[in-house]
């Protein structure tokens, strides 16, 4: 493995895997020769992938399809579990096969994230470094040569009408059916129907005896319904579990449900401050960096991230799953990414960068927890006066500091050094709100609550 130490700027980290040394020494000088790409690991196969991309955290993945050991499909197999332990990876398949069942095979799940190149064309232009690009900002990448494959996989020329060519160029790059309706502004039952039929139209050159021809358009046909059954929103921006507990679930949009919670904000304190006198794409660089550990600290307590806003971040532990210490893991979450954040803002002190200083609010109690949005786009959303008190605690937080709620305070099982704030009004509250600040190592001694009422 290859590596490559932290360098400056705003650099996308990318990850290249493929068995042939020469093809990987070629790709990475592709690769390189952008100031704003650099290659932090490589890997020759399958087991090599899975732990770089653990060691280095890119947001991008560049893997040939076929690696050691089998040389079946261990490059498809590895980007989607890479993409399973790590949300939001980027992927960018390159392959010598123009087969588009390869295709259909990488993007069954969604194409949010995901590029398909072939290899003879990597060199053309910047293909390559703008599949890149675009994967790492959820975007798609197909080479032009695939989606063509897809489009026509059976029918000749001028087979189709115009509006036929259109909707299955739409399905081939990878748009679920809603999205088909709501930008043809149609029901999604009407756009499945269309599809149908252009399927069905399509299947009828079998009978010019061609086997390949329905196998691939049944294989097309399950990536579409795998997509619409899996939520693509969904499975990129959340969790795997919780992605599989809101659709197996059967939660409808608006309906909510009671949950005893404790909600994570954190905050870069003048941060208006550094993007002032930052460079653009070095501060997106460092957003990138801030935000991969808070991700790390947080899913390694079991907590949920819900959003990224700009420098903020809210996070939930207990829910959508019950966590009966969750302020525990909450607090733990806290103290874990206030560690990441020291860690990186040391490297970042050695190379001339601005550092980032983290508060966080914590805040016990209960929530609503529901599906909002549109079919088009879903978002599990927690609301109520327990979010809204981690917000203002949050802004109570110095840089380096986490502050609880009483509530919280109360519920944690494992004692903390904890120092008692004045009682304060705080935006939305009519009344004055107890909280405390965990005290750093070596503070004074844990305060340990009882669960009578408090008074003041």
């Amino acid at each position: 493995m290859d590596d490559s130490a932290e360098r400056p700027g705003g650099a996308i980290d990318v990850f290249l895997a493929d068995d042939n040394l020469i093809v990987r020494e070629g790709v990475r000088a592709l690769i390189e020769r952008n100031a704003d790409l650099r290659v932090v690991g490589v890997a020759a196969d399958y087991g090599e992938v899975i732990s770089g991309c653990a060691a280095t955290e890119p947001q991008v993945l560049v893997t040939d399809i076929r690696m050691p050991p089998s040389y079946h499909r261990e490059g498809i197999d590895a980007a989607k579990e890479v993409r399973k332990r790590h949300p939001g990876t980027g992927v960018v398949v390159l392959s010598q096969y123009d087969d588009p069942e390869y295709a259909v095979s990488l993007l069954a799940e969604g194409s949010v994230g995901y590029g398909y190149l072939l290899k003879d064309r990597v060199a053309e232009g910047n293909q390559l470094a703008d599949a890149i690009r675009s994967v790492a900002t959820g975007g798609t990448a197909l080479d032009p040569a695939i989606v063509e494959a897809l489009v026509q996989p059976v029918i000749e020329p001028g087979g189709l009408l115009p509006a036929e060519e259109e909707l299955l160029g739409m399905v081939a790059e990878g748009k679920p059916i809603k999205a088909i309706a709501a930008a043809r502004h149609a029901p999604p039952e009407a756009i499945d129907a269309e599809v149908e039929a252009v399927f069905v139209k399509l299947a009828g050159g079998v009978a010019t005896g061609n086997p390949a021809a329905l196998n691939r358009l049944r294989l097309l046909h399950q990536a579409i319904v795998d997509r619409e059954e899996q939520g693509e929103t969904l499975s990129r921006l959340l969790p795997g579990g919780l992605a599989e507990k809101l659709r197996g679930g059967a939660q409808r949009i608006g309906e909510t449900e009671r949950v005893v919670v404790t909600v994570l904000m954190s905050d870069i304190r003048s941060y208006s401050t550094i993007a002032e006198h930052a460079d653009p794409s070095q501060l997106a660089g460092q957003l990138n960096t801030h935000r991969a550990a808070m991700n790390r600290g947080i899913l390694g307590e079991g907590g949920t991230v819900m959003q990224f806003v700009g420098d903020a971040v809210m996070a939930v532990f207990g829910a959508p799953f019950p966590q009966p210490d969750h302020a525990d893991h909450a607090a733990a979450a806290a103290a874990a990414m206030h560690s990441l954040q020291a860690e990186i803002n040391a490297r970042w002190l050695a190379d001339g960068l601005p550092v980032f200083g983290l508060g966080i609010g914590l805040s016990t109690g209960e929530a609503a927890a529901a599906l909002l949005g549109s079919e088009e786009r879903l978002e599990y959303t927690l609301v109520g006066d327990t979010v809204n008190l981690s917000q203002r605690l949050q802004q109570l937080a110095a840089a380096g500091e986490t502050v609880i709620s009483e509530a919280t305070c109360r519920a944690l099982t494992v004692p903390a050094p904890t120092i008692a704030l004045p009682a304060q009004l705080v935006k939305g509250r009519d009344t004055a709100v107890i909280a405390y600040k965990i005290a750093p190592p070596g503070g004074p001694a844990p305060i340990t609550l009882s669960n009578e009422p408090m008074t003041r």
